[in-house]
């Protein structure tokens, strides 16, 4: 199993009433919730670990997670709320507005930790719980005590105007990086990096802290991985962009089911990819988003679209 861990939330999309009034339309998402989502529809093993609430909310997004064949009995339920994500786009790009105060996802404490099977494989983390408290201590000691075992991947998908403190942030990425094989950004990640004058603002940093393998996602141009022996690169798939919600998720779903379809999910494999196996999948990353951003909200597709 892959198992996805960190927010589920209720993204609010703007849309339109029957009578041509604005209004927003919930639909089920956060990052990490999305690449579990996302992995079931490829056909992979997926799980999610996450704070889900017990309300009506947290039931949409446990039907969604089942519908899209997604084992999230791992999960923790509260009656604590869900997390709401209003979303604003132009020309496309989403930006957010997030109420999470006292969330079922923000209040996950280290005693909801489960201890894994040996079937998991590999652990995806990112995404906004990350950045708060306690959730974001909760799954960090997770990753970490997982890492020995398992392939560790990363996708912090930055989210500026939530981080308030910076530092302590990116202390986070670094420490949990140091025990990750897999560490992907986007184009917009590192230029938040490059604002701070931060050494995180280019790929190969990433390597010399531990990891094996770092992926840039750069939207219309593509994607490249790096990893200490060579480098690739795959251009973007041309489609009509509806918007890029979970597009990015998407693309990290498809890259760990690439590697779990090729047997190549074990901390040794990782560590000695070929170019042959990176660019596969490369490919499938950039045809699943590709998908994804042709049609409205985090809607990843299932593998018989892609086949």
């Amino acid at each position: 199993m892959i198992l996805c861990c960190g927010e589920a939330i209720i993204d609010m999309l703007p849309g339109q009433t029957g009578t041509g009034e604005a209004a927003y339309v919930p639909h089920m998402g956060g990052a990490i919730y999305n690449t579990a989502m996302a992995l079931g529809r490829l056909g992979a093993p997926s799980g999610f670990f996450g704070g889900i609430s017990t309300d009506m909310l947290g039931e949409m997004l446990c039907a969604e997670l089942s519908r899209s064949q997604v084992d999230f009995s791992l999960s923790a339920r509260s009656p604590r709320p869900a997390t709401l994500a209003f979303v604003k786009l132009v020309n496309g790009q989403a930006t957010y507005a997030f109420y999470d105060e006292a969330s079922a996802g923000r209040m996950l404490m280290p005693h909801d930790l489960p201890r894994l099977e040996a079937a998991c494989d590999a652990m995806h983390f990112g995404g906004i719980s990350l950045i708060s408290e306690p959730c974001g201590s909760t799954l960090e000691h997770f990753a970490m005590r997982e890492s020995v075992y398992r392939v560790i991947s990363i996708d912090p998908n930055i989210r500026p105007g939530m981080i308030e403190f910076p530092e302590a942030y990116i202390a986070r990425i670094r420490r949990m990086a140091s025990v990750a094989d897999i560490v992907k950004f986007s184009d917009d990640d590192l230029a938040w990096f490059e604002s701070r004058n931060d050494p995180g603002k280019d790929p190969e940093w990433w390597l010399k802290q531990g990891a094996k393998l770092v992926i840039v996602t750069k939207g219309a141009e593509g994607a490249i991985a790096l990893t200490n022996r060579f480098e690739v690169a795959v251009e973007a798939r041309r489609v009509t962009v509806v918007d890029t919600v979970g597009a990015g998720d998407t693309f990290d779903a498809a890259v760990l089911a690439s590697f779990h379809d090729q047997g190549l999910l074990t901390k040794s494999a990782i560590a000695h990819l070929t170019t042959e196996s990176v660019k596969q999948a490369l490919d499938l990353g950039v045809k699943a988003a590709a998908v994804t951003v042709s049609r409205a909200g985090a809607n990843p597709p299932w593998r018989s679209e892609l086949d």
